[in-house]
């Protein structure tokens, strides 16, 4: 069947409505269950990200925070800086980031391509080192930057309450009973997860987390070895599943070979849990419905990293 086409006024209106995909393979240890992937990568920036950044934007335009004087920084170690530089260029915003230096070089590549300018942290300190340089570079010249502050920012989990959570319920909401997404900047676990808990029936809202501070899932936090978010809140998720960085580009590949999506490890990380989740759920219930974040695309991995064991570039 084909679907209306949609016209629209701006890229920015492109964000959100992102699909739900049946994993029929990857998850057949749990037959009763259904398992549904949404395909964050459909944002036009490529990821989840697009709707944190966007949101972040436009909260601070309308309040006046972010003025065309004034350049917005934040860290980022990826996706939401090629979100910002995507709609900086749609905006007219001048943007500037903050990347550890081992961060993959598509990403860097597709923000500078918009126009971005990036500075480099030390790789060795992660995420981590990138939030304590930008707080460096806007605390010696504060009048000329907008930081907004991913991490700590209101705005990044109202895009999920408002957005995500609202999209999913509007697809599944009569059927759903578990929620699984990861925790970086924690935004889409916190807001999607409240807005889930407001529905009528109970939903068991999972967090994923690296199972080691040293691990190869980019774009995730070992919350007990980082910097805790100011925007995280303990109580929102009913549990933790630790993942390693093996079970997630392990996924990653199966995903890729067995459900036709070339998606990111964190995405892969994701997805082992949502299984663990359903195969749960299956022993203890005979059945259950559940929805998990594919965060965003594996193209934005193709260059030698360290976890790659079989890859020959």
């Amino acid at each position: 069947m084909t679907r209306p086409s949609r016209r629209i006024e701006s890229v920015v209106d492109a964000v959100g409505n992102t699909p739900l995909v049946r994993l029929r393979h990857v998850a057949k240890s749990a037959p009763g269950v259904e398992v549904f992937a949404k395909l964050e990568f459909a944002n036009p920036g490529g990821s989840v990200k697009d709707r944190p950044a966007l949101r972040m934007m436009m909260d601070a335009m309308k309040s006046g925070r972010l003025t065309s004087d004034r350049v917005l920084i934040d860290s980022t170690s990826g996706n939401t800086g090629v979100a910002y530089s995507l709609f900086g260029a749609a905006l007219g915003v001048r943007i500037k980031l903050v990347m550890p230096m081992n961060v993959s070089k598509p990403r860097k590549d597709i923000a500078r391509a918009f126009g971005t300018e990036i500075v480099f942290s030390d790789p060795m300190e992660g995420s981590d080192g990138a939030i304590r340089k930008v707080r460096e570079i806007v605390a010696a010249t504060p009048d000329a930057y907008f930081y907004p502050d991913q991490y700590a920012n209101p705005s990044n989990p109202l895009a999920h309450y408002d957005g995500t959570g609202v999209e999913i319920l509007d697809a599944v909401g009569d059927r759903i009973t578990h929620f699984v997404a990861g925790l970086g900047t924690t935004g889409t676990m916190m807001g999607t997860a409240r807005r889930l808990k407001e529905h009528a029936r109970p939903i068991r809202c999972v967090a994923v987390e690296p199972s080691e501070a040293l691990h190869g899932l980019e774009g995730l936090k070992h919350l007990a070895s980082s910097l805790v978010p100011p925007i995280y809140d303990a109580r929102v998720p009913d549990e933790t599943l630790m993942i390693t960085t093996e079970e997630g580009w392990d996924m990653a590949d199966r995903l890729a070979r067995e459900e036709g999506l070339h998606v990111g490890h964190s995405s892969g990380a994701n997805v082992v849990a949502a299984v663990q989740v359903a195969e749960r759920a299956q022993r203890e219930h005979g059945g259950g419905c559940v929805v998990v974040i594919v965060c965003d695309r594996g193209d934005r991995y193709f260059a030698p990293m360290k976890w790659e064991r079989r890859y020959v570039w």
